[in-house]
């Protein structure tokens, strides 16, 4: 990616905000002065009535992409384009995010720096889960966490847990958080469970609401892979809070790190510690 001259990025907008459409054509012009063409993903341009292109043509043509909202629509985005193996520019219109941390009015200047190959691109963990059903595999990807939780309110649900196909732990409360460094400071922290540093090659287990104290989050090193099923009754596996899957009786979740990482781009000096402070509002 670095080193490699832009000539075309693709947008993509935060949904139902039709009021991006100014944002938006400012986002266009600045790239536009920089003779980096623009191509607006097609749900993104009929929001602000606008001629859009297919999500797939973009991530094959485009050099990288822009997400234009929160965190969730960069989770949404890196989602979508995963297969793509396309670096993502996180841009908010709103707060600042622990994802989307570049403001509107620093983008011109930032553009400049990038031409320049003044930025930087980290590479964070994806969780890859796959379940068998009727004899076929269905994959799911998460940027954040993927959540074994129960059907119903009134019931709680046992999670019995491998790792590395040996027996590891049984889970009897409202659910787990499997997390990544990257979502750690998501549902996982609202849980009780730790601030991971992104970059790092590891993933959280992380109990919600347990019956026993005794039952704490733990972290796994990349390398191990999972397994999850219950044996008394359903449950809804939810990939980043977007998606929701059940898991029948009999039928298991088999969670490990993808074996590919997502590229955000960010500035030069930017700093995960500065933004955990500022997020978390930590020292004040």
């Amino acid at each position: 990616m670095k080193s490699k001259i832009i000539k075309k990025i693709g947008i993509v907008l935060r949904p139902s905000t039709p009021e991006l459409k100014d944002g938006y054509i400012k986002m266009k012009t600045i790239f536009k002065n920089h003779n980096i063409e623009v191509m607006l993903e097609n749900k993104s341009a009929k929001m602000i009535g606008m001629v859009g292109s297919d999500f797939k043509n973009i991530c094959q043509e485009c050099d990288f992409l822009v997400s234009f909202g929160g965190d969730g629509t960069l989770i949404s985005t890196v989602r979508k384009s995963f297969d793509f193996d396309i670096p993502i520019l996180g841009v908010y219109a709103g707060n600042l995010g622990f994802l989307a941390d570049l403001s509107l009015d620093e983008l011109d200047g930032f553009v400049q720096k990038m031409i320049q190959d003044r930025y930087r691109v980290d590479e964070r963990a994806m969780l890859e889960a796959t379940v068998i059903k009727n004899s076929k595999k269905v994959k799911y990807y998460a940027f954040n966490d993927i959540v074994l939780t129960r059907t119903r309110v009134s019931n709680m649900i046992h999670i019995e847990t491998l790792v590395d196909s040996r027996s590891f732990n049984t889970y009897y409360g409202d659910g787990v958080i499997v997390s990544t460094p990257t979502g750690s400071t998501a549902y996982n922290l609202s849980a009780g469970g730790p601030v991971l540093f992104p970059m790092s090659n590891v993933f959280a287990l992380t109990p919600i609401c347990p019956h026993s104290l005794t039952q704490r989050p733990v972290v796994l090193p990349g390398k191990f892979a999972i397994e999850m099923k219950t044996s008394e009754e359903r449950a809804l596996i939810i990939i980043d809070g977007q998606d929701m899957h059940e898991l029948e009786l009999g039928e298991s979740v088999h969670i490990k790190l993808a074996t590919k990482t997502v590229k955000l781009i960010h500035k030069e000096e930017y700093n995960y510690f500065d933004v955990l402070k500022e997020k978390l509002r930590w020292g004040e």
